[in-house]
């Protein structure tokens, strides 16, 4: 088995029998695209994806751990963390538009068909804000046993 994983979302694992190969990324492409589809994957690759952009993921012998598997792991936490603030934060001012759009469902007042369209293409951005917002709350109390982690890790040997 292979495991492959992604910069823009290090804590999707993506598995695949065989060895790391071209055929094992083609497969892992595959299971992106169908995470991507059901809307599963949080992480948007406006600018393109390619097999080889794949990170392979290497499982350490249980002899071979060490506090190093920690502190990479808070790093992945805490970069984790840094890409769902910068997605909400972008995407913020946009939902809360279109929050406030939706109001409008709750009156008398005529509507016309461009409105509602705007209004539905709005529901998806209201959809990408809000889970990204949950992630980021979710992440963010892991984050918090991550810094621990740095902290301790960063701590001088005189203190």
């Amino acid at each position: 088995m292979v495991k492959y994983t992604l910069a823009q979302s290090p804590e999707v694992i993506l598995e695949v029998s065989g060895k790391d190969s071209a055929k094992a990324r083609e497969k892992a492409m595959d299971q992106l695209m169908e995470l991507m589809d059901d809307g599963s994957l949080a992480t948007d690759l406006e600018e393109g994806f390619s097999p080889q952009q794949l990170i392979e993921v290497k499982d350490l012998p249980a002899g071979d751990r060490t506090d190093d598997d920690g502190i990479t792991q808070a790093v992945q936490v805490l970069s984790n963390l840094a890409t769902l603030k910068l997605k909400v934060q972008e995407s913020r001012a946009e939902a809360l538009a279109v929050r406030a759009a939706v109001d409008i469902l709750f009156t008398d007042k005529l509507v016309s068909e461009e409105e509602i369209a705007d209004l539905k293409e709005g529901f998806k951005v209201l959809k990408t804000f809000a889970q990204a917002n949950l992630r980021y709350q979710e992440a963010r109390a892991k984050a918090e046993q991550a810094r621990a982690v740095l902290d301790r890790a960063l701590k001088s040997p005189e203190n």
